[in-house]
């Protein structure tokens, strides 16, 4: 097929070692059902029994079976904003091969018990050689990821048992944490690979120039060899083959908004994927410990703490926070938090822990569009030490190209207004926003095969919470971008380069890195994760991400004074 074969019988499966015995080869995987939290772990740890925690928690709730991701409930809404009811009520037919993907029914949940996740802390190791000193990291194709799918809960304070600590406390650096590593990287697997890419931008080049015929003939041989239960590398082409079929038939934005209506994911489920996610990857972990930690540095001269985050969610990053504060000398500040959510029970949970760790607690949440977000509606007083917190969300704002008005410039103009003593801003890095087609769809697809060989070299392939990831996150991500064009496509990544420019424009500087921390963040995933994820510095950026590809960067900024 096109220059190469493909053959299911002839990559051999992963064998697992004992990682003791060789640290940093082949190493044992993660498994989601076997998995769980050490203890004896100090204050500084952002990870990863703390998230995991957290979840598990999330998953005793009784109605949690019922609720439905947060992520869905939000696409749906701006579904009806933009006006799809009428699409949404004929009747499409759905393209060959997409009957699985956009199942009739609802996804139904089991009733029974759900099994804790984090029995076991698991984490894979990195090569201290591949993490320093690396600056190779193909910046022209590097993408942005996207997990950051969250989901709609209510939390009962009295549930907040010690499996909710686990999740979302701080806890120690130094735990005995089996490394994860699958063996895949043979030359054939390589070659598979590559042949797989080369037939998937073939036929993107013929979707592009509606060549209907030719795609649809190389769509029919890439779906004889992808596969959702494949590797990782099949499960990649089975999802853009997905895209490129819904982009073929005229259909991405009415089918994929009607999939985010009918297809209700319960919140267990994607929950329990999500922490499959947390034991595998360090990127969110190590974002909010260094974000976390500078905020403390302002916390020390504040009696009032306001921190102003923009795409809460469901909060991961904040109970550390509020467990460092109790731990202030002189006691703790008071903490006020404004979140832009559509979801009140983020502030119920923040409460909680506020009130366990007698730390005074307020919140505000502004359940709006970031950009008609005004500033008097932030509650802004003069007695508080003020610091604005968006982590990998401005990606999903509309861009330029989408409106001469741009959301993206009106917000940081707000955030610049509020102004802040730390702006912290984490970017998801990518450079798959192109208006044309067929360049957006060569920078996605180097993107997101990174993103599955994440999982393939981290979670054992019948992992059925890493199918539930890759499937409503990765698979509902490669569908918006490549079936959907115009105010559809809600994927605009930029590179951290762009958004800098951007930052500075607006009248923003940046503030230098903490080296401390940015040590300590490269100690830990040397340490804890495989040997392939990637953190250095760039400039005033802290970078990271997979095999040389950066992901995501942090930075911090300041307004200038006039």
């Amino acid at each position: 097929m096109y220059g190469f074969k493909f053959d299911h019988g002839s990559v051999p499966m992963p064998v697992y070692a004992n990682h003791n015995l060789d640290n940093g080869s082949k190493e044992s995987p993660i498994d989601s059902s076997s998995s769980s939290p050490s203890s004896g772990m100090s204050s500084d740890s952002p990870f990863p029994n703390a998230m995991l925690k957290y979840i598990n928690q999330m998953l005793m709730e009784e109605d949690l079976e019922e609720k439905t991701c947060m992520l869905q409930d939000c696409l749906a809404l701006q579904a009806a904003e933009r006006s799809f009811y009428e699409v949404l009520c004929h009747n499409y037919p759905i393209p060959a091969g997409l009957n699985h993907y956009y199942p009739d029914d609802d996804c139904n949940s089991s009733k029974g018990t759900i099994e804790r996740l984090g029995e076991g802390s698991i984490s894979p190791s990195v090569d201290v050689d591949k993490v320093r000193g690396r600056k190779n990291y193909q910046r022209e194709d590097v993408e942005e990821g996207r997990i950051n799918k969250q989901l709609a809960l209510s939390l009962d304070d009295s549930e907040q048992t010690e499996m909710f600590d686990d999740v979302l406390l701080c806890k120690g650096e130094n735990e005995d944490s089996p490394k994860c590593s699958l063996n895949g990287n043979s030359a054939q697997h390589r070659q598979i690979k590559r042949g797989f890419m080369e037939s998937l931008t073939q036929c993107a080049q013929s979707v592009a120039v509606n060549d209907q015929r030719t795609a649809n003939e190389m769509l029919k041989l890439i779906r004889q060899h992808s596969s959702e239960f494949g590797d990782g590398t099949q499960r990649s082409a089975h999802d853009f083959a997905n895209a490129l079929t819904t982009r073929l038939a005229g259909m991405g934005a009415p089918l994929f908004f009607a999939h985010l209506l009918s297809n209700r994911t319960s919140a267990a489920d994607a929950l329990k994927a999500y922490g499959v996610y947390v034991l595998a990857c360090p990127f969110k972990k190590m974002s909010n410990f260094y974000a976390n930690k500078r905020i403390m540095e302002l916390a020390e001269k504040a009696t009032t703490l306001h921190i102003i985050d923009f795409g809460i969610c469901y909060g991961f990053q904040w109970p550390c926070l509020i467990q460092l504060l109790s731990a202030q000398a002189g006691g703790p500040s008071k903490l006020r938090i404004t979140g832009s959510s559509s979801h009140n029970q983020v502030s119920d949970l923040q409460k909680g822990y506020c009130e366990r760790f007698n730390v005074l607690f307020k919140c505000n949440v502004i359940a709006k569009k970031w950009e008609t977000i005004q500033l008097e509606e932030l509650k802004i007083t003069k007695d508080e030490v003020v610091v604005v917190n968006c982590m990998h969300r401005l990606k999903n704002l509309p861009d330029d190209t989408v409106s001469p008005t741009s959301a993206r410039e009106t917000v940081l103009k707000l955030i610049r207004s509020i102004n802040p003593e730390l702006f912290i801003h984490g970017v998801a890095n990518g450079t798959y926003n192109a208006p044309f087609f067929f360049s957006r769809f060569r920078k996605a697809l180097f993107h997101f095969s990174a993103q599955f060989d994440i999982f393939e070299a981290t979670v054992a392939q019948d992992d059925p919470q890493r199918m539930m990831f890759e499937k409503e996150i990765h698979g509902r991500d490669i569908m918006n971008l490549v079936a959907c064009e115009g105010t559809e496509r809600v994927e605009r990544p930029e590179t951290y380069k762009q958004w800098q420019v951007r930052t500075l424009r607006t009248g923003f500087k940046q503030v230098p890195l903490n080296q401390e921390l940015v040590k300590k963040v490269m100690d830990m995933v040397q340490s804890s994760y495989h040997r392939d994820f990637v953190v250095d510095v760039d400039g005033h950026w802290m970078l990271q991400g997979w095999k040389g590809r950066i992901i995501y960067a942090l930075s911090c900024w300041k307004p200038v004074k006039n």
